[in-house]
């Protein structure tokens, strides 16, 4: 069973740092498009970042350049989205995902695998 498991959400105040963590099992991720979403109430889920198999190719979202590192251990199956300088506008749930087509994307369709998600929340 293919599972991509996040983790390292939380409740922090503006300016604060955080670094969530994606465990994937189930297959070998390595050769994957790893990403990082985010969804807000009442809003679209949007794309944060992504990563290629070999850290390569990294695009970010304009809102995460300059705060955000996305980054990957492939014998660990994980992938990282250090965030720092944390805004009460982050706050969201954020999910990793996978795409196997080795194309980096910022689409979410273009994903095959998601996780459910961990919330993120920033206090002003």
């Amino acid at each position: 069973q293919v599972q991509l498991v996040e983790s390292g959400g939380g409740l922090v105040q503006a300016g604060d740092s955080l670094r969530l963590s994606c465990a994937a099992s189930g297959r070998t991720f390595s050769r994957d498009v790893m990403g990082w979403f985010r969804q807000a109430p009442g809003k679209e889920r949007e794309f944060v970042a992504a990563i290629s198999w070999n850290g390569g190719a990294i695009f970010y979202a304009d809102s995460a350049k300059g705060r955000f590192t996305v980054s990957r251990d492939n014998a660990k199956n994980t992938v990282y989205l250090q965030m720092n300088s944390l805004k009460p506008e982050d706050t969201a749930v954020y999910y990793c995902a996978a795409d196997a087509s080795h194309y980096v994307s910022r689409r979410r369709d273009e994903y095959d695998y998601w996780g459910q998600g961990t919330q993120v929340t920033v206090s002003s």
